[in-house]
Order: structure tokens, then C-alpha cells, then sequence
């Protein structure tokens, strides 16, 4: 008799009328929430703005999601595309299947055009969002357990997983490897704040630290699973892209750190605000009046002088010239001479 182990939903997916509430999308959908909350305080924390992250984030998670399920279908085709499959389960997402280095890679090209338009570097917002990543994946892993799949191999231990029978698996008591995984991704996330805040990780070290110690777990907790998977010289192709990616990793943080210690001082460009906005447009209306002020000035003086103002004399009025109105007469035309040239 099993004294204890962890129950299985029996079911992953509850209707609300005719709309189908999925507990492995829930399960992305909160990750994702916790990934950007996390990352908006740790980008502020670094000066940078309220809202980045997640304006940046409408890039990455479309990408990701992409990324993580044309992975996930090319790396086990034989379950879409092989004889007897309906090759549109392919795209059924909601049943599970998201490949994590797919959703990195192809989630970090979407990262980078957000952080492109927004003029920002990629590795400092990978490092902001670094531990949200872990914890997002933490969460999602118990979608797997919504779908009662990726289980480990039988065991007797007082916390196996109990499977029921279904398509492609047969009741039993195994491994939880989705718990595993989840714990693990908690124990990434808090390492790599403690790193941060400790040696002060910058230019993308962060991130790599947390894609390192991922794949260090990754390797046992793929040892453990029983699901159908491609074997390279004895080994599940998924360990072989964690240890080629955690070395990848460790050789980045050793370069970079040698190449480019230290963080980053400014990790978003500021626009002008407040008072000093407000001073910049008042030098510029001063500038603009100062400036139409001399226009108009220079105006009168330049009319004056082409077109001096006209005299109550009348063409055909010659007054008498007395010889004290000669000397102010041969003035007047002295001075006018010197203006013309």
C-alpha cells in the first residue's frame, strides 16, 4: 500500500461554458506576469524606467512562445509527422510541448528588437530578467503537471508522482521531475540575485549565470525522464544541448568578464522632463523673442533709412534760405553722404 505520493489533477482542463480553461496555459500565462514584475523592479533598481521591461517583453514572449514550440516539434517530429499522426497537433500548444532553449533563442531575437527601438542594450535587460526567467519557468513546469507528462522514472519515494493511465503512459508511481525542475529554477533565481548583488554582474553575466546553473540542473533532471526523446551516443539529445550550452555560458562570463568588467553605469537613455523641459523651452521662446525682437528692429531702422519720413513741404514751397540756414543745410547733406556709403 503507497502510504503517500502526489496526486495527479485528473484532469487539465475545466470549461467555463463553451470556453476551455487550461491549467498548463495558466501556468505560462503566470510565469510570464511574475517574469515581468520581477524584471520592471530590477530594471528600476538599475536606472532604468517604469514599464520597459514590459513594453519590451511584447516582443520577447511572442517570439518565445514560437521559438520554444517549433523546438519542441522539430526535436520530436515522429509525434506530428510520423505515420498514423495528424500532423496539425503540431500547432495544439495547449497540450503541451515548449522547448526552453527554443523560447531563450528565438525569445532573445524578439528581445532585441524591443530593446532596439527603444535604444537599449540587450545584455543589461537580460540581466534585469534574468531570476523572472527561472521563476517563470518554475511555474510553468507544473503545467506539465496539469498534462500528467515528463514524469521520471518508477519510484517508491513518499513524494512520487501518481500517473493514471492515458494515451502514451501507463499508471504507475514515478519521479516527479517537473517538481525537480520547478525547485531547482527557484534555487537559479535566488542565485543569481545573491550574485548580482554580490559581485555586481553586468554586460550580459547575469543572464549567463542563469542559463549555466539552468543547465547544470537540466542534465539530471533529463537523466530521470522516461518519455520518448533522441539518444545521441547514449545520452538524450536535451542533455547534450544542456552541456553544450552551459559550457557556451561559463566561457561568456570568463571573456566578458575580462573583456568588459564591471556594469553598466546608464542602462536607458533619458528624455528631458519636468523643470528641465521646461526650462529648455523657455531659452527657446526667449532665443525665438530676443531674436524677433532685433528682426523688428533692424526692420524700422532699414525703413528709416530708404524711406526717410516724408516733410510737410510741398514741391512747389521753396522757403527762404537765410545765411544762418545754409550751415544747418550743408549738415544735413554731409550726413547724408556718409550714410550712402
Amino acid at each position: 500500500m503507497d502510504l503517500a505520493y502526489i496526486p495527479s489533477p485528473s484532469t487539465g482542463v475545466i470549461h467555463l461554458g463553451p470556453i476551455p480553461l487550461r491549467g498548463y496555459a495558466f501556468c505560462i500565462i503566470i510565469g510570464v506576469f511574475v517574469a515581468v514584475w520581477l524584471g520592471n523592479k530590477r530594471w528600476v533598481a538599475r536606472g532604468g524606467t517604469a514599464g520597459t521591461v514590459a513594453d519590451i517583453a511584447v516582443w520577447a514572449v511572442p517570439f518565445g512562445l514560437v521559438g520554444g514550440r517549433l523546438y519542441h516539434v522539430i526535436t520530436d517530429y515522429q509525434l506530428y509527422f510520423s505515420e498514423g499522426e495528424n500532423w496539425v497537433d503540431a500547432f495544439k500548444i495547449w497540450e503541451g510541448g515548449l522547448g526552453i532553449w527554443g523560447a531563450i533563442a528565438l525569445g532573445a531575437v524578439g528581445a532585441w528588437i524591443g530593446c532596439r527601438r527603444r535604444g537599449i542594450p540587450l545584455p543589461a535587460y537580460a540581466d534585469a530578467i534574468a531570476p523572472g526567467i527561472a521563476l517563470a519557468q518554475a511555474i510553468g513546469r507544473w503545467g506539465n503537471w496539469f498534462n500528467q507528462e515528463l514524469y521520471g522514472k518508477p519510484t517508491d519515494l513518499p513524494w512520487a508522482l501518481k500517473i493514471t493511465a492515458g494515451p502514451n503512459r501507463e499508471a504507475g508511481l514515478y519521479h516527479p521531475t517537473f517538481l525537480y525542475e520547478s525547485l531547482w529554477c527557484v534555487g537559479v533565481a535566488l542565485l543569481v540575485i545573491w550574485a548580482d548583488r554580490r559581485f555586481k554582474l553586468g554586460h550580459g553575466r547575469a543572464f549567463a549565470l542563469y542559463v549555466a546553473a539552468y543547465c547544470a540542473g537540466r542534465v539530471w533532471t533529463e537523466y530521470l525522464r522516461v518519455d520518448e526523446a533522441h539518444h545521441i551516443l547514449g545520452l538524450r539529445l536535451n542533455v547534450w544541448t544542456a552541456i553544450i550550452v552551459f559550457v557556451l555560458a561559463v566561457a561568456y562570463i570568463v571573456i566578458s568578464a575580462k573583456v568588459r568588467p564591471g556594469r553598466e553605469e546608464i542602462v536607458e537613455p533619458r528624455k528631458p522632463t519636468g523643470d528641465k523641459a521646461a526650462e529648455g523651452e523657455s531659452t527657446k521662446d526667449e532665443s525665438a523673442g530676443d531674436k524677433a525682437g532685433e528682426g523688428e528692429n533692424d526692420s524700422v531702422v532699414d525703413a528709416a533709412v530708404a524711406d526717410p519720413a516724408p516733410s510737410d513741404e510741398t514741391p512747389g514751397d521753396t522757403p527762404d534760405e537765410t545765411p544762418d540756414d545754409i550751415p544747418a543745410k550743408d549738415g544735413a547733406d554731409n550726413g547724408a553722404g556718409a550714410t550712402g556709403r
